[in-house]
């Protein structure tokens, strides 16, 4: 068996462990990395993007119809087609060519195929073992949960992958899971044309994030797209019919569709890879569970990065932790402490959901004498001009106590580019007093901010 040494290898080249190994290897490191399918991952090919360029198109449509003089020039509806294309050019047809420059120039070594750890610092692929001197860094990711319900196992259910590459467009589609995925997939799907069913255990969308925003995504999602949003049931049965799928609630309702989608969660890709070589056994739900440095157990050359870890499934936060493992292999001491104060997070439907921090709810839940204030989104001179007639609803809860903000939480017609300024006052602890004199500037969106402090008092 080939043997090859390295200071660092990196298990796994979705977003997180790409950004580990470049890190490392601009640090002075050799490293390796392996990937046994698509370098750049999970969010590049079947997730995020694909998701992205599938919405799109939509809301670009609904907003030029809101607009006097540019919904005269709209004359037509969408091409399905032409909206599957352009997602197939956002994920280069399922081609990670395009990404090994990146690697070459920085000297990084990838090797395709699984990845399994064989004892200390040591990494089989295929017929090749790989060394590492300094550290192994896990970033396997994770992949589409399947729910225990009798009879799925009996028809082709989907999972984020099929309904975001999917090459045509269903009739019909039931789509178990109100969550971000499922919410979004459903407008996604819904605005080329298929007839689509939400179902949703919890008793609204979005059950993590403030009420508001649930209500008010599945609000926009019956009465602009058509879609049967059921709330507080629960599949319990799922075969095949005329139709396609047969899915029985525990309502005693039936639906039928072409295609069934399941969005219900994910589980973390821990199988297989070799753990038992190391005496580990996954945490809870299957995740490798890490000290703020990242670090898998008592092991000092043993890391973990991304979906993996089970500390918070966002892209985003997973090139977070893959910085915060890179800095602690190459000796600066550093902690992840991002997760702990609330991940910022996006829900890209229209209206979308732009939220950081904790919910009123989860801030009472953890102690804090916490206070919300509610405005319009639309509330601002520079909202005249964007998202005409659209829900939406601002919100910050502010710690009494300490005078800060602890979460924010911003629905309507892309709030998202409100987010980060929300993220940097909850993350540096901005007190209220001092945030008044943050002017923005007029006639802009983020004047919502003079909306809030101005609503809360100040």
């Amino acid at each position: 068996m080939p043997e090859h040494d390295f200071d660092a290898v990196v298990i796994g080249a979705g977003a997180p462990g790409e950004v580990c190994a470049g890190r490392l290897a601009e640090g002075g490191l050799s490293v390796a990395l392996v990937e046994a399918h698509l370098v750049g991952g999970e969010c590049s090919y079947y997730a995020c993007m694909p998701s992205k360029a599938l919405l799109r198109p939509g809301e670009l449509l609904a907003e030029a119809r809101r607009v006097p003089g540019v919904s005269e020039a709209v004359t037509g509806d969408l091409d399905p087609r032409a909206v599957l294309a352009r997602r197939d050019e956002v994920i280069h047809d399922l081609d990670d060519s395009g990404q090994l420059p990146w690697l070459e120039e920085r000297g990084i070594e990838l090797f395709r195929g699984e990845g399994r750890l064989d004892g200390e610092r040591r990494v089989l692929v295929g017929d090749a073992a790989l060394t590492a001197g300094r550290a192994v860094v896990v970033a396997t990711g994770s992949g589409a949960a399947m729910p225990p319900i009798d009879g799925l196992d009996s028809v082709s259910a989907w999972n984020n992958r099929d309904a975001t590459t999917s090459k045509r467009i269903p009739s019909s589609m039931i789509v178990l899971g109100g969550g971000p995925v499922g919410s979004e997939l459903t407008q996604a799907w819904a605005t080329l044309g298929t007839k689509i069913t939400l179902v949703e255990g919890d008793d609204g969308l979005l059950p993590r994030e403030e009420p508001f925003a649930g209500e008010q995504v599945a609000a926009a999602l019956r009465e602009d797209h058509g879609v049967d949003v059921r709330t507080g049931v629960h599949a319990e049965r799922v075969g095949a019919s005329d139709a396609g799928v047969l899915v029985e609630l525990d309502d005693g309702a039936r639906v039928e569709a072409a295609e069934i989608l399941i969005a219900v969660g994910r589980r973390p890709r821990t199988a297989g890879i070799g753990l038992e070589s190391l005496g580990i056994e996954p945490g809870e739900g299957g995740f490798l569970e890490t000290d703020d440095h990242l670090k898998v157990g008592d092991r000092d050359w043993l890391y973990a990065v991304g979906d993996v870890t089970g500390r918070a499934l966002f892209t985003h936060m997973g090139k977070y932790q893959a910085w915060v493992a890179a800095e602690n292999v190459l000796g600066h001491r550093v902690e992840a402490v991002a997760e702990g104060i609330g991940s910022p997070r996006v829900t890209f439907t229209d209206p979308q959901v732009a939220a950081v921090g904790r919910s009123l709810a989860q801030a009472r839940e953890d102690g804090v004498e916490a206070r919300a204030v509610d405005v319009a989104t639309d509330s601002t001179a520079g909202a005249s001009f964007y998202g005409k007639g659209t829900r939406g609803t601002a919100r910050i809860v502010v710690d009494e106590k300490a005078g800060t903000i602890v979460g924010a939480t911003f629905t309507g017609f892309e709030t998202a580019d409100l987010l980060h300024a929300a993220t940097v006052a909850v993350v540096g602890e901005v007190p209220l007093e001092r945030l008044r004199h943050s002017v923005a500037a007029y006639p802009t969106r983020s004047e919502i901010w003079l909306k809030l402090l101005e609503a809360y008092g100040l």
